[in-house]
């Protein structure tokens, strides 16, 4: 699919995967409507082709808004990347007592819920395109995580909502297949992203060499790069592609 002279949705769109995944699309032609939390967005870069539009994925009226947007803005909207998802760290049971079913809560909404309420809103939309060549109207790629195969002590939450998303790639694109949407998810693995920002340096090289080949940490514009290829390959459907350097995670 010709990424050029079409609208693209990103969640997350303000920083890390989203941000990179935002950029490249514009600079390939798309217009792109990155999706965020309103105070995500002081500190976002601005890049040409990048519209900014504060909305929560986990409140159904703003991301039908942000929808509205883009189906409205001259150009099909033919691609959906989610990247918005937040992560904690909580045994289910510890010294301090057991896992907060609020943060449970919390995680499955903004990382399973939100990315289901994104996929079906902005697939209503893009099923009124016109179909392209095999009668295709666009994509919607999804981030898990390793965790999602490999969730490691304290990851109960945040690997519950990432199995989720894992576990929604078949059965979304087989629902979609009728209407011309294909689904595919990225499972990344130890990327560079924001939520490293505190971590100290030989914490860092510690992450890094667990990692079997090559031995640094994923950056980014890899996770842009492989989303691209994923939108412009029209015969990758209902897979989960994992972008790790083979790591797999050891318990703790």
């Amino acid at each position: 699919m010709d990424i050029n002279q079409t609208a693209a949705i990103v969640t997350g769109g303000a920083s890390g995967l989203g941000a990179a995944t935002a950029a490249a699309l514009a600079a390939k032609g798309a217009r792109v409507f990155a999706l965020d939390l309103d105070s995500a967005f002081a500190s976002a870069e601005q890049h040409e082709g990048v519209r900014y539009v504060a909305t929560d994925v986990t409140d159904g009226e703003q991301v039908q808004a942000a929808v509205d947007e883009a189906a409205g803005s001259g150009l099909p909207l033919r691609t959906v990347v989610n990247c918005a998802g937040i992560g904690t760290a909580s045994r289910i049971l510890s010294k301090k007592g057991t896992h907060d079913l609020a943060t449970f809560r919390k995680v499955i909404e903004v990382n399973l819920i939100g990315t289901f309420t994104v996929t079906t809103l902005a697939a209503e939309a893009i099923a009124k395109t016109e179909p392209l060549a095999d009668d295709a109207r666009g994509v919607v790629i999804n981030t898990a995580s390793v965790a999602a195969f490999d969730g490691q002590i304290g990851q109960a939450a945040y690997a519950a909502s990432k199995a989720g998303v894992a576990g929604l790639t078949l059965p979304a694109a087989r629902d979609l297949a009728s209407s011309g949407i294909r689904v595919v998810t990225i499972a990344p693995g130890i990327i560079d992203t924001p939520m490293l920002a505190g971590v100290d340096e030989e914490f860092r090289a510690g992450l890094a060499a667990g990692v079997p080949f090559p031995k640094r940490l994923g950056r980014p514009d890899e996770y842009a790069q492989l989303a691209l290829d994923l939108i412009e390959h029209d015969y990758l459907n209902g897979e989960v592609i994992r972008l790790d350097g083979s790591l797999r995670m050891a318990p703790r």
